[in-house]
């Protein structure tokens, strides 16, 4: 793989009034930003949508290579925006067993791109935040970040796709006592089950993802994507899906550039310069 640049990334500014913040840096790494910090980047309605469309439109823009999910602020992410959907919500006719279809849509969109994701885990995670946090494919997260499932402790079931995602990324008990009891727990601790790939200070949380993801970036683009792709699927399909499956995207793989670029590399005995096609 290819070195990444010392030069520091360069990156349109945002606009500072936007829910959601987008920065596109040298390379191909593309910051997202939730910027709700007086809701605690709690994800509303409107902002749901734009991550949704985000995810989705990820995996097949050339010009994103990597991302990297951060929160503004104190706090990383603390789930859904509950005022806000109160604010647009006629609950006499609402039926509940859809009431969180459009966060579902989110967390299996960013759970498919094929694109990597690291995520960058400032401060308070709360609730669905779990999701947006841990779905990264590497977690940088802050020693002192306070992690709180809050859904037992509200009088509700885990929502909003976690019942599907959580227990294939935490270990099954641990789950249980995060989930039934409701205690907080620290990053130190989901760092010892597996779950935190970075365990940083405060200040080295996003100068710590950037540098993953620009690695990332520098990589066989489509390749990481499909190997994405594949341990995702294999986590819900028989043996003998998994084994079509791999050999579809052996095959997919093997017309691309980075592909013949990797073997030549491999046969020249130099670095390999990935262009992520």
């Amino acid at each position: 793989m290819s070195q990444p640049s010392t030069d520091p990334p360069t990156a349109a500014a945002p606009t500072t009034d936007q829910a959601v913040q987008v920065e596109h840096h040298d390379g191909g790494v593309v910051l997202i930003r939730l910027h709700r910090p007086a809701q605690r980047n709690g994800i509303d309605p409107p902002s749901c949508d734009t991550l949704t469309e985000l995810f989705r439109s990820a995996t097949t823009d050339a010009s994103v290579r990597a991302m990297v999910l951060t929160g503004s602020g104190r706090d990383y992410c603390t789930g859904a925006d509950l005022a806000a959907g109160k604010a647009t919500t006629d609950f006499t006719t609402l039926d509940y067993r859809y009431a969180t279809d459009r966060y579902r849509a989110m967390f299996q969109a960013l759970w498919e791109v094929e694109r990597p994701v690291v995520t960058a885990v400032n401060g308070t995670v709360a609730g669905a935040g779990w999701m947006y946090a841990l779905m990264g494919d590497l977690v940088v997260a802050e020693r002192s970040a306070r992690w709180t499932h809050v859904f037992s402790r509200r009088g509700m079931v885990p929502h909003a796709g976690d019942p599907y995602f959580l227990p294939r990324i935490l270990p099954f008990h641990r789950l249980n006592e995060i989930a039934l009891l409701g205690d907080p727990v620290t990053s130190a601790q989901l760092a010892e089950w597996g779950a935190v790939n970075r365990l940083v200070d405060g200040a080295e949380v996003l100068p710590t993802a950037m540098e993953l993801a620009t690695r990332l970036a520098a990589g066989p683009t489509r390749s990481l994507g499909f190997t994405k792709r594949l341990y995702r699927r294999s986590l819900s399909s028989s043996m003998d899906a998994a084994f079509e499956d791999e050999r579809n995207a052996t095959a997919l793989l093997s017309t691309t550039a980075d592909r013949r670029e990797g073997v030549a590399s491999l046969m020249e005995g130099r670095p390999a310069r990935f262009v992520g096609n």
